[in-house]
Protein backbone atom coordinates (compact mmCIF):
# COMPACT_ATOMS: atom_id res chain seq x y z
CA UNK A 1 0.00 0.00 0.00
CA UNK A 2 2.86 2.36 0.79
CA UNK A 3 4.34 1.68 -2.64
CA UNK A 4 0.97 2.37 -4.26
CA UNK A 5 0.58 5.63 -2.33
CA UNK A 6 4.13 6.66 -3.22
CA UNK A 7 3.54 5.96 -6.91
CA UNK A 8 0.42 8.14 -6.96
CA UNK A 9 2.24 10.87 -5.07
CA UNK A 10 5.08 10.88 -7.61
CA UNK A 11 2.59 10.97 -10.52
CA UNK A 12 0.79 13.97 -9.04
CA UNK A 13 4.07 15.70 -8.23
CA UNK A 14 5.32 15.21 -11.78
CA UNK A 15 1.99 16.47 -13.13
CA UNK A 16 2.37 19.63 -11.05
CA UNK A 17 5.99 19.95 -12.19
CA UNK A 18 4.99 19.58 -15.82
CA UNK A 19 2.33 22.29 -15.52
CA UNK A 20 4.88 24.62 -13.95
CA UNK A 21 7.48 23.90 -16.61
CA UNK A 22 5.20 23.52 -19.64
CA UNK A 23 6.52 24.57 -22.99
CA UNK A 24 6.35 28.23 -23.97
CA UNK A 25 3.92 28.81 -26.81
CA UNK A 26 4.80 30.48 -30.09
CA UNK A 27 2.24 31.41 -32.74
CA UNK A 28 3.45 32.24 -36.25
CA UNK A 29 1.12 33.90 -38.76
CA UNK A 30 2.03 34.38 -42.41
CA UNK A 31 0.26 37.43 -43.89
CA UNK A 32 -0.54 38.51 -47.45
CA UNK A 33 -1.77 35.12 -48.66
CA UNK A 34 -3.57 34.96 -51.99
CA UNK A 35 -1.17 36.53 -54.48
CA UNK A 36 1.83 34.19 -54.71
CA UNK A 37 0.58 30.58 -54.82
CA UNK A 38 4.05 29.16 -55.55
CA UNK A 39 5.54 30.68 -52.40
CA UNK A 40 2.40 30.13 -50.35
CA UNK A 41 2.33 26.43 -51.19
CA UNK A 42 5.72 26.14 -49.48
CA UNK A 43 4.23 27.67 -46.34
CA UNK A 44 1.44 25.09 -46.50
CA UNK A 45 4.10 22.38 -46.37
CA UNK A 46 5.21 23.63 -42.95
CA UNK A 47 3.68 22.51 -39.62
CA UNK A 48 -0.08 23.06 -39.47
CA UNK A 49 0.30 25.16 -36.32
CA UNK A 50 1.58 27.94 -38.58
CA UNK A 51 -1.47 30.02 -39.48
CA UNK A 52 -2.17 32.05 -42.60
CA UNK A 53 -3.87 35.42 -43.14
CA UNK A 54 -5.60 35.83 -46.52
CA UNK A 55 -6.33 39.10 -48.32
CA UNK A 56 -10.05 39.04 -49.22
CA UNK A 57 -9.70 40.36 -52.78
CA UNK A 58 -6.63 38.34 -53.73
CA UNK A 59 -6.93 36.13 -56.84
CA UNK A 60 -5.86 32.91 -55.10
CA UNK A 61 -7.26 33.59 -51.64
CA UNK A 62 -10.18 31.16 -51.77
CA UNK A 63 -8.01 28.43 -53.26
CA UNK A 64 -5.47 28.83 -50.43
CA UNK A 65 -8.24 28.86 -47.84
CA UNK A 66 -9.58 25.57 -49.17
CA UNK A 67 -6.13 23.96 -49.06
CA UNK A 68 -5.41 25.26 -45.57
CA UNK A 69 -8.79 24.11 -44.26
CA UNK A 70 -8.18 20.57 -45.52
CA UNK A 71 -4.96 20.61 -43.51
CA UNK A 72 -6.89 21.82 -40.43
CA UNK A 73 -4.71 24.94 -40.44
CA UNK A 74 -5.97 28.13 -38.79
CA UNK A 75 -7.10 30.85 -41.21
CA UNK A 76 -7.41 34.59 -40.64
CA UNK A 77 -8.86 37.35 -42.79
CA UNK A 78 -6.10 39.84 -43.56
CA UNK A 79 -8.35 42.88 -43.75
CA UNK A 80 -6.92 45.97 -45.49
CA UNK A 81 -7.00 49.09 -43.32
CA UNK A 82 -5.90 52.62 -44.14
CA UNK A 83 -2.24 53.45 -43.44
CA UNK A 84 -0.87 56.85 -42.50
CA UNK A 85 1.45 56.84 -45.50
CA UNK A 86 0.19 57.32 -49.03
CA UNK A 87 0.46 54.11 -51.01
CA UNK A 88 -1.57 51.86 -53.28
CA UNK A 89 -4.50 50.41 -51.37
CA UNK A 90 -6.39 47.14 -51.69
CA UNK A 91 -10.06 47.33 -52.73
CA UNK A 92 -12.42 48.05 -49.84
CA UNK A 93 -9.72 49.28 -47.49
CA UNK A 94 -11.29 50.34 -44.20
CA UNK A 95 -11.12 54.09 -43.49
CA UNK A 96 -11.75 55.79 -40.12
CA UNK A 97 -14.32 58.09 -41.74
CA UNK A 98 -16.46 55.22 -43.05
CA UNK A 99 -19.92 54.70 -41.61
CA UNK A 100 -20.74 51.69 -39.47
CA UNK A 101 -22.87 50.35 -42.32
CA UNK A 102 -20.01 50.58 -44.82
CA UNK A 103 -17.55 48.89 -42.47
CA UNK A 104 -20.06 46.14 -41.75
CA UNK A 105 -20.61 45.59 -45.49
CA UNK A 106 -16.87 45.23 -46.12
CA UNK A 107 -16.39 42.82 -43.22
CA UNK A 108 -19.36 40.70 -44.30
CA UNK A 109 -17.95 40.45 -47.82
CA UNK A 110 -14.50 39.58 -46.49
CA UNK A 111 -15.95 36.72 -44.45
CA UNK A 112 -17.65 35.39 -47.56
CA UNK A 113 -14.45 35.67 -49.63
CA UNK A 114 -12.23 33.95 -47.04
CA UNK A 115 -14.07 30.79 -45.98
CA UNK A 116 -13.25 28.97 -42.73
CA UNK A 117 -11.62 32.02 -41.12
CA UNK A 118 -11.70 32.07 -37.32
CA UNK A 119 -9.84 35.36 -36.84
CA UNK A 120 -8.98 38.66 -38.47
CA UNK A 121 -5.89 40.87 -38.51
CA UNK A 122 -5.10 44.19 -40.13
CA UNK A 123 -3.21 44.65 -43.38
CA UNK A 124 -1.29 47.93 -42.99
CA UNK A 125 -3.78 50.08 -41.05
CA UNK A 126 -1.83 52.56 -38.93
CA UNK A 127 -4.39 55.32 -39.64
CA UNK A 128 -7.34 53.03 -38.99
CA UNK A 129 -6.07 51.17 -35.92
CA UNK A 130 -4.99 54.43 -34.23
CA UNK A 131 -8.56 55.75 -34.54
CA UNK A 132 -10.68 54.74 -31.55
CA UNK A 133 -14.02 55.62 -33.23
CA UNK A 134 -12.97 53.73 -36.36
CA UNK A 135 -11.92 50.61 -34.46
CA UNK A 136 -15.05 50.72 -32.33
CA UNK A 137 -17.05 50.39 -35.54
CA UNK A 138 -14.88 47.43 -36.53
CA UNK A 139 -15.33 45.70 -33.18
CA UNK A 140 -19.07 46.35 -33.22
CA UNK A 141 -19.26 44.64 -36.59
CA UNK A 142 -16.98 41.75 -35.54
CA UNK A 143 -19.11 41.15 -32.45
CA UNK A 144 -21.73 39.59 -34.73
CA UNK A 145 -19.31 36.86 -35.72
CA UNK A 146 -17.15 34.40 -33.79
CA UNK A 147 -13.89 35.97 -34.91
CA UNK A 148 -11.00 37.10 -32.75
CA UNK A 149 -8.86 40.08 -33.75
CA UNK A 150 -5.09 39.87 -34.03
CA UNK A 151 -3.67 43.37 -33.81
CA UNK A 152 -0.66 43.50 -36.13
CA UNK A 153 0.47 46.59 -34.18
CA UNK A 154 1.58 48.60 -37.19
CA UNK A 155 1.51 51.67 -34.95
CA UNK A 156 2.33 52.01 -31.27
CA UNK A 157 -0.89 53.72 -30.20
CA UNK A 158 -3.22 51.14 -31.70
CA UNK A 159 -6.71 51.41 -30.23
CA UNK A 160 -7.81 47.86 -31.06
CA UNK A 161 -7.74 46.50 -27.52
CA UNK A 162 -9.49 49.57 -26.10
CA UNK A 163 -12.12 49.51 -28.85
CA UNK A 164 -13.00 45.87 -28.08
CA UNK A 165 -13.96 46.63 -24.47
CA UNK A 166 -17.63 45.96 -23.90
CA UNK A 167 -17.81 43.59 -26.88
CA UNK A 168 -17.32 39.82 -27.07
CA UNK A 169 -14.39 40.28 -29.49
CA UNK A 170 -11.13 38.89 -28.12
CA UNK A 171 -7.95 40.76 -29.07
CA UNK A 172 -4.34 39.55 -29.13
CA UNK A 173 -1.26 41.49 -30.21
CA UNK A 174 1.75 40.77 -32.36
CA UNK A 175 5.14 40.74 -30.64
CA UNK A 176 7.57 40.39 -33.56
CA UNK A 177 7.67 41.01 -37.30
CA UNK A 178 9.89 38.35 -38.86
CA UNK A 179 10.79 40.08 -42.09
CA UNK A 180 10.63 43.87 -42.04
CA UNK A 181 14.08 43.43 -43.56
CA UNK A 182 13.96 40.70 -46.19
CA UNK A 183 16.95 38.51 -45.47
CA UNK A 184 17.40 35.04 -44.02
CA UNK A 185 19.70 36.38 -41.33
CA UNK A 186 17.14 38.97 -40.20
CA UNK A 187 14.31 36.44 -40.13
CA UNK A 188 16.43 34.04 -38.07
CA UNK A 189 17.28 36.86 -35.68
CA UNK A 190 13.64 37.91 -35.30
CA UNK A 191 12.45 34.33 -34.81
CA UNK A 192 15.01 33.93 -32.04
CA UNK A 193 13.66 37.16 -30.53
CA UNK A 194 10.15 35.69 -30.62
CA UNK A 195 11.42 32.56 -28.88
CA UNK A 196 13.03 34.67 -26.15
CA UNK A 197 9.80 36.63 -25.65
CA UNK A 198 7.80 33.40 -25.45
CA UNK A 199 10.13 32.06 -22.79
CA UNK A 200 9.91 35.26 -20.80
CA UNK A 201 6.14 35.82 -21.08
CA UNK A 202 4.89 32.28 -21.68
CA UNK A 203 3.80 33.03 -25.24
CA UNK A 204 4.56 35.20 -28.27
CA UNK A 205 3.13 35.96 -31.70
CA UNK A 206 5.32 36.47 -34.76
CA UNK A 207 4.05 37.70 -38.13
CA UNK A 208 5.83 37.11 -41.41
CA UNK A 209 5.15 37.12 -45.14
CA UNK A 210 5.62 34.59 -47.95
CA UNK A 211 8.95 36.10 -49.07
CA UNK A 212 11.55 33.64 -50.40
CA UNK A 213 14.00 34.64 -47.65
CA UNK A 214 11.37 34.14 -44.95
CA UNK A 215 10.45 30.74 -46.36
CA UNK A 216 14.08 29.58 -46.45
CA UNK A 217 14.70 30.76 -42.89
CA UNK A 218 11.60 28.98 -41.57
CA UNK A 219 12.40 25.81 -43.49
CA UNK A 220 15.78 25.69 -41.76
CA UNK A 221 14.73 26.76 -38.25
CA UNK A 222 11.36 25.13 -37.64
CA UNK A 223 12.67 21.53 -37.62
CA UNK A 224 15.18 22.51 -34.92
CA UNK A 225 12.98 24.58 -32.62
CA UNK A 226 14.00 24.15 -28.96
CA UNK A 227 12.14 21.45 -27.05
CA UNK A 228 10.64 24.01 -24.66
CA UNK A 229 8.92 25.91 -27.51
CA UNK A 230 5.52 24.71 -28.71
CA UNK A 231 4.10 25.99 -32.00
CA UNK A 232 0.41 26.86 -31.62
CA UNK A 233 -2.29 28.69 -33.54
CA UNK A 234 -3.15 32.23 -32.36
CA UNK A 235 -6.52 31.17 -30.99
CA UNK A 236 -4.71 28.82 -28.60
CA UNK A 237 -3.31 31.89 -26.87
CA UNK A 238 -6.83 33.13 -26.19
CA UNK A 239 -8.43 30.15 -24.51
CA UNK A 240 -6.23 27.07 -24.77
CA UNK A 241 -8.57 25.60 -27.37
CA UNK A 242 -8.78 26.39 -31.10
CA UNK A 243 -11.40 28.91 -32.20
CA UNK A 244 -14.43 28.03 -34.31
CA UNK A 245 -14.53 24.70 -36.11
CA UNK A 246 -10.89 24.82 -37.25
CA UNK A 247 -9.63 22.18 -34.84
CA UNK A 248 -5.99 21.29 -34.22
CA UNK A 249 -4.39 18.58 -32.15
CA UNK A 250 -2.76 20.50 -29.31
CA UNK A 251 -2.32 18.07 -26.48
CA UNK A 252 -4.00 15.44 -24.40
CA UNK A 253 -5.92 16.19 -21.26
CA UNK A 254 -3.95 15.21 -18.18
CA UNK A 255 -5.48 12.27 -16.39
CA UNK A 256 -4.21 10.41 -13.34
CA UNK A 257 -4.87 6.74 -13.96
CA UNK A 258 -5.49 4.26 -11.16
CA UNK A 259 -2.45 2.21 -10.24
CA UNK A 260 -2.62 -1.59 -9.91
CA UNK A 261 -2.51 -3.10 -6.42
CA UNK A 262 0.95 -4.56 -7.06
CA UNK A 263 3.21 -1.90 -8.48
CA UNK A 264 6.25 -2.80 -10.56
CA UNK A 265 8.76 -0.50 -12.24
CA UNK A 266 6.94 -0.94 -15.54
CA UNK A 267 3.60 -0.09 -13.91
CA UNK A 268 5.15 3.02 -12.41
CA UNK A 269 6.48 4.17 -15.76
CA UNK A 270 3.13 3.45 -17.43
CA UNK A 271 1.28 5.58 -14.89
CA UNK A 272 3.64 8.51 -15.35
CA UNK A 273 3.70 8.10 -19.13
CA UNK A 274 -0.10 8.02 -19.45
CA UNK A 275 -0.47 10.96 -17.10
CA UNK A 276 2.05 13.29 -18.73
CA UNK A 277 2.29 12.04 -22.29
CA UNK A 278 3.79 14.49 -24.74
CA UNK A 279 5.57 16.76 -22.26
CA UNK A 280 9.22 17.00 -23.41
CA UNK A 281 10.62 17.58 -19.96
CA UNK A 282 8.72 14.72 -18.38
CA UNK A 283 9.60 12.45 -21.30
CA UNK A 284 13.26 13.11 -20.57
CA UNK A 285 12.69 12.27 -16.88
CA UNK A 286 10.89 9.05 -17.82
CA UNK A 287 13.75 8.00 -20.06
CA UNK A 288 16.16 8.52 -17.20
CA UNK A 289 13.96 6.53 -14.79
CA UNK A 290 13.64 3.75 -17.37
CA UNK A 291 17.41 3.52 -17.63
CA UNK A 292 17.78 3.39 -13.84
CA UNK A 293 15.17 0.64 -13.64
CA UNK A 294 16.94 -1.40 -16.31
CA UNK A 295 20.32 -0.95 -14.58
CA UNK A 296 18.82 -2.09 -11.27
CA UNK A 297 17.24 -5.12 -12.92
CA UNK A 298 20.56 -6.11 -14.46
CA UNK A 299 22.32 -5.76 -11.10
CA UNK A 300 19.74 -8.00 -9.39
CA UNK A 301 20.26 -10.67 -12.03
Amino acid sequence: MRQLWFTKFIAIALLFFSLQTSASRLAIVIDDFGYRPHNESKILQMPVAISIAILPDSPYGREMAEKAYKQRREILIHLPMAPLSKQRLEPDTLQPTMSSEEIDRIIQQAIQKVPYAVGMNNHMGSAMTSSLPGMQKVMHSLSRYRLYFLDSVTIGNSQATKAAKGTPVRVIRRNVFLDDVQSEAETRYQLNRAISIARKNGSAIAIGHPHPTTIRALQKMLPTLPADIELVSPSMLLSGTPAGGNQHKWGKQCEIKEAPDTVTSKDYLAIIGDTLVGNPIVNMVNQHIQKLAEDKSQQEE
